[in-house]
């Protein structure tokens, strides 16, 4: 399997910031930077969304509520992603996980929640 821990997160005040990470193991055979990378979340009372993702192009996406405030990023020597997330608000609060999936995605799939490996997720609370 592909084992990803996530951490990082924590309480925050509203317009705060937070640097989020996933330390990702892959098979022996493979290097990280051939999976998609992604970072979704899960409020109470609600389903899991995607937040960011980057593909093995070198492509990122992210959902409307975090462009300009949350910035994805992966160091594949070092088999992590990072989520630095930046204008806290409470509406980010949440449990955050980190995904991947081998192989390359279209752009309109890179954001859907459908990746194969999951983390178990770190909590995120931004309080008003």
């Amino acid at each position: 399997q592909v084992h990803l821990v996530e951490s990082g997160g924590g309480s925050v005040q509203a317009g705060g910031s937070l640097r989020l990470l996933c330390l990702v193991s892959v098979y022996s055979d493979y290097a990280l930077s051939d999976y998609c990378l992604g970072w979704f979340r899960q409020a109470p009372g609600k389903e899991r969304e995607a937040v960011a993702a980057a593909d093995i192009y070198g492509r990122v996406d992210y959902v409307d509520s975090a462009k300009g405030r949350f910035t994805i990023s992966r160091d594949n020597d070092k088999k992590t992603l990072y989520l630095e997330m930046n204008s806290l608000t409470p509406e980010d609060t949440a449990m955050y996980y980190c995904a991947a999936d081998y192989g390359g995605r279209l752009p309109l799939r890179l954001l859907r929640p459908d990746y194969t490996y999951w983390g178990q997720g770190t909590q995120v609370t931004v309080s008003s």
